[in-house]
């Protein structure tokens, strides 16, 4: 399956495409969409639609992760965020691309395993998960990156979790046992 992951925002979209099997993960390509300070606002929106339908193209992903937004105390910085997020949504729906949205909390839990972690915490273990030498940068591509390896593990484990149940009602306890693990499809 392949996934590509975004960090969402208006001067820098981070993302990241990823193949997964069920098993490993291997990096496509990852980056940042950036747009000019000194565009207009619907100017930077344009350029993001643009660049996100080409992405989709380039890449051709079974489905996007993407980051449920979460307003801390900047609420104009949050509703400019939240304009540029559409624009992604638009994108991947326009292509046909499926669209799976994780808050911070999952993607932390997913990828570090506890839900509190640290940016860094979390950024350290892409890199580790994905077996590359440094932290990806800039910091909105190792995101994006996290957002697919979330998409991946949960995509995994709903696979998982919907075979067991049938299974085991089934009374199959031999196939129940030996389910495929982490989403093998």
């Amino acid at each position: 399956m392949r996934i590509i992951g975004i960090d969402p925002g208006y001067a820098t979209v981070g993302f990241g495409a990823l193949d997964y099997d069920g098993r490993r993960f291997r990096v496509i390509s990852f980056g940042a969409i950036t747009t000019p300070a000194d565009s207009e606002f619907p100017e930077r929106l344009l350029t993001i639609h643009r660049d996100m339908t080409d992405l989709i193209k380039l890449y051709e992903p079974d489905s996007i992760s993407v980051e449920k937004l979460f307003f801390n105390t900047n609420h104009t910085t949050g509703i400019d965020v939240a304009q540029a997020r559409g624009v992604i949504l638009l994108s991947a729906a326009q292509c046909g691309v499926k669209i799976f949205e994780y808050t911070p909390l999952q993607v932390k839990s997913s990828v570090v395993g506890y839900g509190r972690a640290e940016k860094h915490q979390v950024q350290e273990m892409t890199r580790s998960i994905l077996g590359l030498k440094d932290v990806p940068q800039p910091d909105d591509a190792a995101d994006a990156l996290a957002l697919a390896i979330t998409h991946g593990h949960y995509s995994g484990s709903a696979f998982f979790d919907e075979y067991s149940k049938v299974a085991y009602k089934s009374g199959d306890y031999q196939k129940y046992r030996n389910a495929p693990k982490g989403g093998e499809h």
